[in-house]
């Protein structure tokens, strides 16, 4: 591990709003390894894995599925590896294209959402 303060997964639960069941569920499924495990079998986590786990809330709400956010992480895991991939790095300008789409049409349900609580409160 490096020289990063470990923290254990009700500490990056309450930092990042999740639940320790979603985060139990990413390690299973592969979305997200702790970095460590103590001596007595704890996960442990890092800054690093903190933001891997930030960047997965942030796809929730555009509506990208477990399979898809995990396509996203193994794109950037490649590019980190590798910064000249032009194949990564082309399908991560396709991804960024669909998430500009997404929150373009979550920001018209946003729209729609206070137009209908508008006419609500008028009444």
């Amino acid at each position: 591990m490096t020289a990063q303060r470990a923290m254990q997964i009700g500490e990056l639960a309450e930092r990042t709003g999740l639940s320790i069941r979603t985060l139990r569920h990413y390690d299973e499924i592969g979305l997200l390894r702790p970095s460590a495990r103590s001596d007595g079998g704890f996960r442990l986590y890092t800054a690093d894995d903190e933001s891997r786990l930030l960047l997965i809330r942030r796809m929730k709400p555009l509506g990208y599925s477990l399979e898809q956010m995990g396509e996203l992480l193994a794109v950037v895991d490649g590019l980190d590896a590798d910064p000249a991939d032009t194949a990564l790095a082309a399908r991560l300008a396709d991804i960024r294209d669909e998430a500009l789409t997404r929150r373009d049409d979550l920001r018209r349900k946003l729209d729609a959402a206070d137009e209908f609580v508008a006419q609500l409160e008028a009444r």
